[in-house]
């Protein structure tokens, strides 16, 4: 990881304390070159491979369907789908490509200004001419990298969550947008356009061979996160604690809920949820679960930590399987907790440190205490696999 003052080209020359200083959620930029002469590790015919497979999240969005003027429909798709589209006027995304083509996780390595934890996944769309999902708005940031072809991309500003969309289709298309003054520029292979929360836009592709990456972040909603946060406390409370008013004096009317009666009841839930020590621990759980469940495959039968070594000592490798998500809050006396797709476990600081890197897992953790169980449970658990097998 480069130092945060040190310019990144992909940031066209900015530092990343620059870049989150100024732009990170704050306000768009325009990033020409930001990858030097990019070529896509996927085509538009891979790109439709995968949609055609089960399990895989895709769609295809046509303007000028049958069925109106926009039309929405998921995949799995088959060749016939894809003869019987138009020249022209219709997306195909791909969702988590980077679940699926290794090439294409490797782009998330230079992102690593931001919190690992904070990473979504990469969405990879192809749309031949006039092809777009209408102008919309995103509720997370996302960097838009051109992977091939052109595409026309416009901003209408920022715009109120409420603004009137679209009725009657599958997708969020705003009923207006008009284009901000100078935001309205066609990206070329290897130019990226990162949008904070929030702010409208529309992209059209201008070639037959337009791929557009979208590296997209996670961030919880407040009514997900204080459901979830209170459904974790509320699993480790006894029963036995309750609502409490003892010493209360006569109520003037006994059918009146008073002052008093509330602020015993806000100070029960406050005093509850306030709780540092659960927060981190909740947190990292949640920031850590996977994007799709059921992609990670547990082991039929548990792995003997003593055949883990001895295979790590020949040599093989350990990786984090592909849409496993890793990460780590420092405890006491060098220790941590590991969070690791929903999971979390005490361990040696630099051993939780390692695991949650970019790196492979090799026999230099073993010298850890815990390490050969810890790995045998992630192996077990399906958030790690052998390098062989994932290749």
């Amino acid at each position: 990881m480069s130092s945060p003052d040190t310019p990144l080209p992909m940031l066209g020359g900015l530092s990343a304390a620059e870049f989150l200083r100024d732009y990170w959620q704050q306000k768009p930029v325009l990033i020409r070159g930001a990858f030097d002469e990019f070529e896509s590790p996927l085509t538009p015919d891979e790109l439709a491979g995968l949609a055609c497979e089960e399990g895989i999240e895709s769609r295809l969005v046509e303007e000028h369907g049958k069925q109106g003027p926009w039309q929405v429909s998921h995949g799995p798709f088959d060749e016939a789908t894809f003869a019987r589209l138009p020249e022209r006027d219709w997306t195909l995304l791909v969702q988590a490509v980077d679940h699926y083509v290794p090439e294409v996780a490797e782009l998330l390595e230079v992102f690593d200004f931001l919190p690992r934890w904070r990473l979504d996944d990469i969405m990879i769309s192809y749309a031949p001419p006039g092809g777009s999902v209408g102008p919309h708005v995103d509720q997370y940031d996302v960097f838009l990298l051109q992977a091939s072809g052109q595409r026309r991309w416009q901003l209408g500003g920022k715009v109120d969550e409420d603004a009137p969309i679209i009725a009657g289709i599958d997708l969020r298309i705003l009923e207006g947008f008009a284009v901000e003054p100078g935001d309205d520029w066609v990206l070329e292979p290897g130019d990226m356009l990162y949008l904070p929360p929030g702010w409208a836009h529309h992209g059209v592709s201008q070639s037959t061979d337009c791929l557009t990456y979208s590296v997209g972040f996670r961030a919880p909603s407040a009514d997900e996160a204080i459901t979830s946060y209170a459904d974790f406390v509320g699993e480790g409370m006894p029963a036995s604690r309750r609502y409490s008013d003892a010493g209360m004096a006569p109520p003037a009317d006994p059918a009146e809920v008073d002052d008093a009666s509330l602020e015993r009841m806000r100070a029960l839930i406050l005093d509850t949820l306030d709780d540092p020590v659960r927060l981190a621990q909740w947190f990292g759980r949640v920031m850590t679960q996977p994007k799709y469940v059921d992609q990670l495959v547990p082991n039929d039968t548990p792995t003997d930590p003593e055949a883990l070594v001895a295979a790590l000592h020949s040599g093989e490798e350990l990786l984090k399987s592909p849409g496993s998500r890793f990460a780590w809050r420092a405890a006491h006396d060098d220790q941590a907790t590991l969070f690791a797709d929903g999971d979390a476990v005490t361990c040696a600081l630099p051993l939780a440190r390692a695991l949650a890197s970019s790196q492979a897992i090799s026999d230099d953790l073993l010298e850890w205490p815990g390490a050969p169980a810890l790995l045998a449970a992630l192996l077990d658990a399906g958030s790690l696999g052998w390098a062989d097998e994932e290749e």
